[in-house]
């Protein structure tokens, strides 16, 4: 039976030692790291499924670790800020962080979190109906082109992007949204969803004001647009 591996990362020893007995006690491997430039590497050599990343840490901070592990993982990250700061969830989120919780925090909150993230499901596997011209949606190989020209999704925007493209013209609230790609059990708010359909669009180089493939409808969520 594969037991979820996850990496808890920061320099303070009691919040490390807290949060590794609480996953230990559930049943998930756990490995530590105590600044940015080790737990890149740790990303990189012991690949595990989730991150718990603190921002504030020494060498690199948990944004830039972020960022960088992004490039060549697709573990899901859950930040922690000593900071209950909206501008630190917004930056986090926005360099691809999936969740996000701030210090004090409850060890039995973080591991619901946890939990759930390990829930998302990972892959659709479905036939798509036609989409917009221009957008090619491969949802077994997780990959996406542009004109024929790739774009290097996180899992998120790779999750968002299938869900929207099984209705092709059909709404998607942002509940609904949540639901499907975070999970039921997940609790974030609307601008959760908002946040990563724009990091989406940018990837997919699409104009909100006159959009290609993602339209937003004011009040109630996304649709893709239908090919043609």
């Amino acid at each position: 039976m594969h037991l979820p591996h996850i990496l808890v990362v920061d320099d303070e020893a009691p919040i490390r030692d807290l949060v590794r007995g609480y996953l230990e006690r559930e049943g998930y491997t756990v490995a530590t790291a105590v600044d940015g430039p080790s737990a890149v590497e740790a990303v990189r050599t012991g690949g595990p499924e989730v991150v718990i990343l603190d921002v504030m840490l020494p060498g690199l901070d948990g944004v830039e670790v972020c960022r960088q592990i992004r490039t060549f993982s697709d573990a899901y990250v859950l930040m922690l800020t000593a900071r209950d700061d909206e501008i630190d969830r917004i930056v986090g989120l926005t360099v691809g962080a999936d969740d996000y919780l701030a210090k004090p925090f409850s060890p039995r909150e973080l591991v619901a979190r946890v939990k759930a993230l390990l829930r998302r499901p990972r892959r659709q596997d479905h036939p798509l109906a036609a989409v917009p011209p221009g957008l090619e949606l491969d949802i077994a190989r997780r990959s996406v082109r542009i004109d024929g020209v790739p774009v290097e999704l996180t899992v998120l925007e790779f999750d968002l992007l299938a869900v929207l493209a099984r209705d092709p013209g059909v709404v998607v609230g942002r509940q609904a949204l949540l639901d499907r790609v975070w999970g039921v059990a997940f609790v974030a708010d609307d601008h959760l969803v908002d946040v990563h359909v724009a990091n989406l669009r940018k990837k997919l180089g699409d104009d909100p004001g006159e959009p290609r493939f993602v339209e937003t409808v004011r009040g109630v969520g996304y649709r893709l647009r239908e090919g043609r």
